[in-house]
């Protein structure tokens, strides 16, 4: 079994497994977040993103998840954070965290998500990633940070958050 806390795992010598990306798009104070119909999270609400295909650079995967996704391009993107995250059970995932404050597009339902606007004083915390409430507020205020999780299914066990 993998290490349960952050101080336990050697982040120096880290490789994840997959990398990936997600974007919220904010503007006039909604935030447009998705229901997950598929993969790691369906079911919870999330940010449009997923992995990098071979070869592919952060920003492209961003910006190919959320047509993919949202049939939306999102415009002039600018990354806000990176985050390490460890299961227990041996997987591992890096993701890119990109804010974007317009696209290209009308937010369409697809096999992969439902699109949802929300309020930016009503993000729905509760049936999101536990971490989310940790940093998703940096998103908000354009604040760069970086973050390490350790995670046992859907339950956060320990976690670093920086900002930077």
């Amino acid at each position: 079994m993998s290490a349960r806390s952050v101080r336990h795992i050697d982040w120096s010598s880290w490789q994840a497994r997959d990398r990936a990306t997600l974007v919220f798009v904010i503007r006039d104070g909604r935030i447009l977040l998705i229901r997950k119909k598929r993969g790691l999270g369906a079911g919870k609400i999330n940010g449009p993103g997923g992995r990098l295909e071979p070869g592919e650079t952060a920003e492209a995967c961003a910006v190919r998840e959320v047509q993919e996704e949202l049939c939306v391009t999102p415009l002039e993107l600018e990354k806000l954070g990176e985050m390490r995250f460890q299961f227990v059970d041996g997987y591992s995932i890096h993701v890119h965290v990109y804010r974007a404050e317009d696209w290209v597009g009308k937010p369409t339902e697809t096999d992969e998500a439902v699109p949802l606007w929300f309020g930016l004083d009503h993000i729905p915390y509760d049936e999101m990633w536990e971490d989310d409430r940790l940093w998703l507020p940096l998103v908000l205020e354009r604040r760069r940070f970086s973050g390490r999780f350790v995670f046992e299914g859907d339950a956060m066990l320990d976690h670093a958050l920086e900002l930077g």
